[in-house]
């Protein structure tokens, strides 16, 4: 008998049973630490998908107004709509901002802290919309305004322009009722051009100080047209509806 042949089977047969017990050993590792994941990610994920239903919620009534509008003037008061969820990077930033302490984050202190995971866009053609809009919804009784900053009345020091609005809605669960917070930004369109370029064109990267300065001023500049801009085309807007009613 070849011993050497036997001892090289009972090597082969002990390391795959060793290679067989590290893996299953492994397997269970994994399963301890995905599940311990699970743990902490499933209540962020049912928390976050409370602001989908509300932003959901606040869409369904805009998309509303516009059609009722639509039928009743021959004409829409909102251009477009944008959504948008924070996700877990902004919502840590923005509590390093307020300096809420890292040892008492909860789902709880996010939600009171932060009334702007959910976001929610609509651009206007016209100011006019931008304020019969505000008004028709916050005048809607399941809705509770939290707070409003009229920045197209007192617009930023760089010459941003938009009405913000902070309010509450209830969204309706399999047993529950949650009241969740949304922001809401309107604007006009003219408004909705200038944000956007100004965005893009001050956080690009290697601009000297000086130049930045400059452009600063540039973009309050074209802030000022844009709002000119928005005047003009109420202007013309009037005329044209006084033209149809005589």
């Amino acid at each position: 008998m070849d011993l050497t042949r036997i001892k090289k089977k009972q090597y082969i047969k002990i390391m795959d049973l060793s290679l067989d017990f590290f893996k299953k050993r492994l397997e269970k590792l994994e399963d301890r630490f995905f599940g311990r994941v699970n743990k902490r990610i499933e209540p962020l994920q049912k928390f976050m998908s409370y602001y989908r239903c509300a932003l959901m919620e606040i869409e369904t009534k805009f998309k509303v107004l516009n059609e009722e509008f639509s039928f009743l003037h021959e004409r829409n008061p909102i251009d477009s709509i944008k959504t948008r969820i924070k996700d877990f990077e902004s919502i840590r930033k923005k509590l390093r901002k307020i300096q809420i302490p890292i040892n008492t984050v909860s789902i709880e202190s996010i939600e009171q802290n932060i009334h702007d995971i959910a976001g929610i866009r609509i651009i206007c053609p016209f100011v006019d919309d931008v304020y019969m809009l505000a008004d028709c919804l916050i005048g809607q009784d399941d809705l509770k305004l939290i707070e409003r900053k009229d920045y197209i009345v007192k617009p930023k020091e760089n010459g941003y322009r938009s009405l913000h609005l902070i309010v509450e809605i209830p969204i309706f669960l399999q047993n529950e009722k949650r009241p969740v917070k949304v922001e809401i930004q309107l604007r006009t369109i003219a408004m909705e051009f200038w944000a956007n370029l100004e965005h893009r064109l001050r956080y690009k990267k290697n601009i000297d100080e000086k130049i930045m300065n400059e452009l600063s001023n540039e973009l309050s500049k074209c802030a000022e047209m844009s709002a000119m801009l928005d005047l003009k085309m109420k202007s013309i807007h009037e005329r044209i509806e006084n033209n149809n009613l005589n």
